[in-house]
């Protein structure tokens, strides 16, 4: 049971997010169900505002929608998208305030200096430049307050507006999605636990040349303040602008390498490639700097994946529904199996052609927009399906992903890459490694 305090800043917490978006939604429900006129664009930017003034998870949700194909119409995706690493920063006097409460009343002793500007606001916390006392250029990520009833409080609101969209569209069954979605925002309120996440990515990727974690500095750190090694980079939307193909498709080959060699080597996946979490060097190496949103997969799910892929290259329909199965779909007929194969083959089909291709040849807007349409009515018309939670952010890392491709315009062999990564696949070699970074990381997973 929550406490006094915890309740009172819980019943604040609905308070404010039901005055910032209730005249949002009457809005949108005036313009769905009595024809009055919305300007999409004015709403959207509405949208975006009132999210980032009062921060918190359901800057991340929206976030998260904004990556998933077709979830909203363009206007929306394209404001909402830029949220999350560029919300309205907390001033001096809060800093100050929650830095004392961290580090004690003598914090700014402990450096050698500390920018009173943010270099960006998140949904959760804000970084602020420093240098420590030994000369090290430092990143210093705070949480802001309250956050942990803020997400309790979000993650109730989100369980009721996902139960209204079961009403009005059952091809989705969301209990799963809620709950993987619930335990990923209560994670990445520890910073210790994002501290062991970056431990793991370190080592994971130590041999790969064109990926850089940052170091973690433990001593100014603590459960809601998170120090580590300030990593130099160009933004990536800056770099996808002004780069030539050859350093496009070498930021694309990096980005794939991060994302993929902890996953078929440890089972283990960023779940957030969302394009504030990454900058890029002037080698066009790339430097992941957000470790917040971390998922582990038992070694039978990335089997299911590698299964997966053989099962669409060879039609073979008995291995795509062992593979499905393997992920925890249950009770799947031929039909929705035919389904969800049209969104699968739309996924792999980079990886399943032997040549250099962009990440999309067809159709326009976001990544899988029109091919989610499409594969949504069908799983509506055959009555809905449930997916597991281990599925959840392994779809959104896909699709993430493959927005990142579309924007860089990258033409480069994906099939070549991914052959080179799952090559010598073995579920048990992949477990003992998994085990033993894990350990070594103190990772509890």
């Amino acid at each position: 049971m929550p406490d006094r305090n915890d309740l009172t800043r819980r019943v604040r917490r609905y308070a404010q997010v039901s005055t910032a978006m209730g005249g949002l939604a009457a809005r949108l429900a005036g313009s769905r169900y009595l024809g009055l006129k919305l300007d999409r664009p004015r709403h959207a930017a509405d949208l975006k505002a009132s999210l980032g003034a009062i921060k918190g998870p359901l800057m991340k949700v929206a976030q998260l929608l904004a990556t998933l194909p077709d979830a909203l119409p363009h206007e929306y995706a394209d404001e909402l998208a830029t949220l999350q690493s560029n919300a309205p920063p907390m001033g001096w006097p809060f800093v100050k305030r929650r830095m004392a409460s961290e580090l004690g009343e003598d914090w700014q002793a402990k450096f050698k200096s500390f920018s009173r500007e943010a270099a960006h606001a998140a949904s959760l916390g804000q970084v602020h430049r420093a240098v420590g006392l030994d000369g090290t250029d430092l990143a210093c990520k705070l949480q802001y307050p309250d956050m942990d009833s803020a997400v309790e409080a979000d993650l109730q609101q989100l369980k009721i507006v996902l139960a209204i969209f079961e009403r009005y569209d059952r091809s989705i069954d969301t209990g799963e999605v809620q709950k993987e979605l619930a335990a990923r925002l209560r994670e990445e309120l520890d910073y210790r636990r994002e501290a062991a996440h970056m431990r793991l990515f370190r080592a994971m990727l130590k041999d790969e040349s064109g990926v850089h974690v940052p170091e973690y500095v433990p001593k100014l750190s603590t459960r809601r303040l998170l120090t580590m090694t300030w990593l130099e980079g160009q933004s990536f939307v800056d770099a996808a602008a002004e780069g030539s193909l050859a350093a496009r498709n070498q930021i694309a080959r990096n980005m794939f390498r991060a994302w993929y060699v902890p996953f078929y080597y440890y089972g283990v996946i960023h779940g957030d490639p969302h394009l504030g979490n990454y900058t890029v060097r002037r080698d066009h190496s790339i430097n992941l700097l957000d470790y917040g949103c971390i998922r582990v997969f038992p070694p039978p799910f990335v089997r299911g994946v590698i299964d997966l892929y053989h099962a669409l290259d060879r039609d073979d329909e008995e291995l795509a529904i062992s593979a499905y199965e393997t992920w925890g779909f249950t009770s799947l007929s031929r039909a929705m199996i035919a389904a969800l194969n049209r969104w699968a083959r739309y996924v792999y089909e980079p990886l399943l052609e032997n040549r250099e291709r962009r990440i999309q040849e067809h159709g326009s807007g976001a990544y899988g927009r029109e091919v989610a349409e499409t594969v949504h009515a069908d799983i509506r018309r055959l009555g809905g399906v449930k997916p597991p939670r281990e599925f959840v952010f392994m779809d959104r890392a896909a699709v993430g992903l493959g927005s990142v491709f579309l924007r860089l315009k990258a033409e480069i062999n994906w099939h070549r890459m991914f052959h080179e990564l799952i090559a010598d696949f073995d579920e048990k070699a992949l477990a003992k490694r998994q085990k033993q970074a894990l350990a070594a990381a103190g990772v509890k997973d």
